[in-house]
């Protein structure tokens, strides 16, 4: 269950030390757009997650999964063999839908076999699992790239996918139970979506999701550039972003020992309060002394902040969405996780592309983001509220 979850963060941190060659061979005229291909993947993967859910509860668990990664292994070898920066985004996005199987039945499958302590034994250890994947996986890719080339990380995508699909197949039988499957109705999907967008803390909620997971893909977009460009550490963007990610992989576990203490609604309000203070500071110290060991430093630690704030504030906004909605917990959760990925994504792209030569943009980018997320979740209010 770890590696299926794992194929996303995969895909997504091992191209990053690409994304330079991409540039300047797909698109020399304009290197800023080799950003799409992390977002492409993102925009794919969130479509996709609006549908394998319902499916799969109708058809089953193996046919999701297994068909995904089908989709998933023949997009990375069609993206390994293009010749334009277009085929290469097309192509992502096909990946992207492919990887959204793997991504939501590795929770649904824990989620059909366990439940109470047992299921979150077995999801904590998934995540610490999934959590040492972007630490590790633009060191992986840098690694491929030096050896064989930018495409030849297409290649390895597609290996590791049948390598866990052939795992899974030999290991893991089928866990929905006839009994549990429901035939899938789009009739259920609209009325669940409009009684989704009818209810205030749901709309609220995924509104600031969106929000948080548009400032962490604005990251993943631009941090490489920002890294490489502006402050010449290009060489060794793998290692910072390793340490940055271990970092940052904290936060869902400082977020579990404080959540029940102090609640899921103050925890997103303190993070995005930080967030908006040290994008200021970000800022402000750029303006003051631009491209110094001291505005390098900060940019590190900031860059872990939002990392780190996606531990503490997206899994709290999916549980206030999705408190009042439990008896269409299913559908509902498919349904907000694409709409937050794929708002995310209008977001990162804009903010992306106004890469300057200069973590400016990317800055002001998170700060506008932050700053609404705060005001909106001052007014989500909970059904026991009353």
């Amino acid at each position: 269950m770890a590696m299926m979850g794992a194929m996303v963060a995969f895909s997504i941190d091992a191209m990053l030390p690409a994304l330079p060659e991409i540039g300047a061979e797909l698109s020399p005229d304009a290197l800023n757009r080799a950003q799409l291909v992390v977002t492409a993947f993102v925009f794919g993967m969130g479509i996709g997650t609006f549908f394998v859910g319902p499916i799969s509860d109708s058809v089953g668990r193996r046919p999701v999964m297994v068909g995904g990664a089908v989709v998933y292994v023949a997009a990375a070898l069609t993206a390994y063999a293009v010749s334009s920066l277009e085929g290469l985004l097309i192509s992502r996005v096909v990946m992207g839908l492919g990887a959204s199987g793997a991504r939501v039945m590795s929770m649904a499958i824990v989620r059909d076999l366990y439940e109470g302590r047992q299921m979150a034994r077995i999801t904590s250890f998934v995540m610490l699992v999934f959590s040492l994947v972007p630490a590790l996986a633009p060191s992986l890719g840098a690694l491929i790239i030096v050896g064989w080339g930018w495409r030849a990380v297409f290649l390895s995508f597609a290996i590791f996918a049948l390598g866990v699909s052939l795992w899974y197949l030999l290991r893991q039988p089928e866990t929905l139970h006839p009994e549990y499957r429901r035939p899938l109705s789009f009739k259920a999907i609209g009325a669940a979506l409009r009684e989704l967008a009818a209810h205030p803390t749901v709309r609220l909620s995924t509104l600031v999701q969106t929000l948080c997971f548009g400032m962490l893909f604005s990251v993943l977009s631009s941090t490489q550039q920002v890294f490489d460009v502006t402050f010449d550490q290009g060489a060794a963007f793998p290692l910072w972003f390793g340490g940055i990610a271990v970092i940052a992989a904290s936060g869902s576990v400082i977020n579990a020992r404080l959540v029940v203490r102090l609640g899921m609604r103050a925890m997103v309000k303190g993070v995005l309060a930080m967030q908006i203070a040290l994008s200021t500071l970000m800022i402000l110290c750029w303006l003051a002394a631009p491209g110094t060991m001291l505005s390098f430093a900060l940019y590190v630690l900031w860059t872990a902040s939002v990392f780190f704030q996606a531990g503490l504030t997206i899994g709290n906004l999916t549980a206030l969405a999705l408190e009042p909605m439990g008896h269409i917990a299913g559908i509902a959760a498919s349904a907000l996780t694409a709409i937050a990925t794929v708002g995310a994504v209008l977001i990162a792209v804009p903010v992306g592309l106004a890469f300057d030569g200069t973590p400016l943009p990317l800055a002001v980018g998170i700060l506008c983001a932050a700053v609404p997320a705060l005001w909106l979740t001052t007014k989500i209010r909970r059904d026991s509220d009353g």
